[in-house]
């Protein structure tokens, strides 16, 4: 097992618990630095998990020697540039989705990541889902070949909260946030290059300033094609589903959970070591520190994502 790797995390929010409650579960690592934007509230929480250092600024975390790797569950806005902090103190970091809210942005973090060789990683889940696994290994295998993904991204966010109905300090983005999901587990999947996309946006916020209803279409080099239907204007269900149409079975994916076409429940659960993705996720991570490796999800292999992404802001911009 080698050393414990010691970890700082960055945003104490509702998915950095997530990350907390997963990483218990993981041996040979610890979190021993947690930042997060209002000091009682972290140091509350670190209380709960047993951490010993506290602060409201991340350069604190990362001035500390026994710091090996950083997660960053911080506001979208911030990404790329505590990426770039970190890496440039000699820290491992895996970023949650998105890995910044520009194109410009990513290719900052993925050029540091190439000068140093440190471990840089981005919180693409679905390549981790049980579920999206599943299928994977079944078209790997030559087993199934996706026609098309038919894809809800849908929460009711007409006032600015996260997950666990907290008010955010920050604004959210379906664009850069919540398509990134999809644009990355699309190509992931298919197994080729997005060969064309396009994006059509409903009317803006007039508090928050981001569109709440978006469109976007993709097409794989493999022929496959993608449809993506995102909203913060719906009131439930909730959450993302996922429909593979295959030229074998059509498969219904919602986080870990996944289901045929008759609505029988496929059993994942011998798919990985668990059925939560996020600490999945996580043993990526700490794996590919150990044995020096590239990760999953690098930054490297997610670049593509967040220039498709890029390409549908300029599209959206210029049609406005």
């Amino acid at each position: 097992m080698g050393k414990t790797i010691k970890v700082a995390l960055a945003g104490a929010g509702a998915f950095g618990i997530k990350h907390l409650d997963a990483i218990k579960l993981i041996e040979g690592v610890e979190v021993v630095s947690l930042v997060s934007r209002e000091l009682e509230k972290t140091r509350e929480t670190a209380v709960k998990y047993g951490i010993g250092h506290v602060s409201t600024d991340l350069a604190d975390s990362l001035a500390l020697q026994e710091v090996d790797a950083v997660i960053l569950c911080t506001p979208t806005q911030m990404h790329a540039a505590q990426a770039l902090a970190c890496m440039q103190a000699g820290k491992h970091v895996q970023i949650e989705v998105p890995l910044a809210d520009s194109l410009a942005g990513a290719e900052s973090v993925l050029a540091l990541q190439q000068q140093t060789g440190l471990v840089a990683m981005c919180g693409h889940t679905r390549r981790f889902n049980p579920s999206h696994q599943w299928l994977h290994k079944k078209i790997s295998a030559g087993e199934f070949n996706i026609q098309q993904m038919d894809v809800q991204t849908y929460f009711f966010r007409r006032s600015n909260m996260n997950a666990l109905g907290q008010p955010r300090s920050w604004t959210d983005h379906l664009l850069w946030h919540h398509a990134a999901h999809t644009v990355d587990l699309f190509a992931y999947q298919t197994g080729g290059t997005i060969v064309a996309a396009n994006a059509l946006q409903g009317p803006l916020h007039k508090t928050l300033g981001i569109a709440m209803d978006m469109s976007i279409q993709l097409k794989s080099s493999t022929g496959a094609i993608c449809t993506l239907s995102l909203s913060f204007n719906n009131d439930g269900p909730l959450g993302a589903f996922f429909r593979y149409i295959g030229d074998s079975g059509t498969y219904i994916a919602r986080y870990d959970d996944l289901i045929d076409a008759k609505d029988n429940k496929i059993d994942v659960s011998q798919v990985d070591v668990s059925m939560n993705g996020i600490e999945l996720q996580d043993r990526e991570f700490f794996a590919a520190i150990r044995a020096g490796r590239e990760p999953n999800a690098s930054v490297a292999q997610v670049m593509p994502c967040y220039c498709i992404l890029d390409r549908l802001e300029r599209q959206l911009n210029q049609s406005a």
